[in-house]
């Protein structure tokens, strides 16, 4: 018995691996692409002066942090049709993720802006620099650095998050799981398998986060 759970484990882990590298792994980079314009556009928002803006941004941001991701997913995939609007399950979980993700890092990133030195904001005026030239070439380098780490804990948690996309049928890692686990009725074997594959791409993601905080120091002022 227990060499055929092994022999299940060994002809699994290929089709588990090409559903991260195919599904898991492309729905999470494309969300997170997504979820960062919005949440510098959502921070920005947060930071102006214009009370309707900032207004709107924080009921977004309340909005979001304040609903389960699965109800997200289950407004924008099941519930948008009966307004007639339908969307096809992989830009669904997209959107949903996006929007998600935007919520949580435009906190991130309105924090990470807030905490580089207004001096900074000086020096560029200083040079001629306009306040968008001072933002985009002084302001956002040193906040980057800032936010990765936490950026960082929020894309490792998306791609963990994308299990719950098999829930609208979206065919990932998890939802070949839970096909492989339904023929074999193997689940608690299968389901730690996936788990060790998440496990394996969380600590690839660490390490990458390192390399990515030594790179961006340079931009830190000290």
């Amino acid at each position: 018995m227990e060499g055929s759970v092994w022999s299940l484990l060994v002809e699994s882990f290929w089709p588990l691996a090409l559903a991260a590298i195919t599904g898991t792994i492309p729905l999470a980079l494309a969300s997170f692409a997504l979820g960062l314009v919005i949440a510098i556009a959502v921070a920005l928002m947060r930071l102006s002066r214009n009370p309707v803006l900032s207004g709107i941004a924080r009921f977004y941001v309340s909005v979001i942090r304040g609903t389960p991701l699965l109800v997200q997913l289950f407004v924008i995939f099941f519930g948008l049709p009966s307004v007639g609007v339908v969307i096809d399950p992989w830009p669904a979980a997209i959107v949903a993720l996006s929007l998600n993700v935007g919520g949580y890092a435009a906190e991130i990133v309105r924090a990470a802006i807030l905490s580089v030195p207004k001096g900074q904001w000086e020096a560029g005026h200083t040079v001629g620099f306009s306040q968008a030239q001072t933002l985009t070439r002084v302001i956002l380098p040193q906040a980057a650095r800032v936010s990765v780490p936490p950026l960082s804990n929020t894309f490792i948690s998306l791609v963990k998050d994308t299990s719950l996309a098999s829930t609208i049928l979206v065919t990932e890692m998890f939802r070949r799981a839970q096909q492989i686990a339904a023929f074999t009725y193997e689940f608690m074997a299968i389901y730690l398998e996936a788990a060790l594959i998440y496990w394996i791409i969380c600590m690839a993601l660490s390490a990458g986060q390192s390399a990515l905080e030594r790179r961006l120091d340079r931009y830190v002022a000290h």
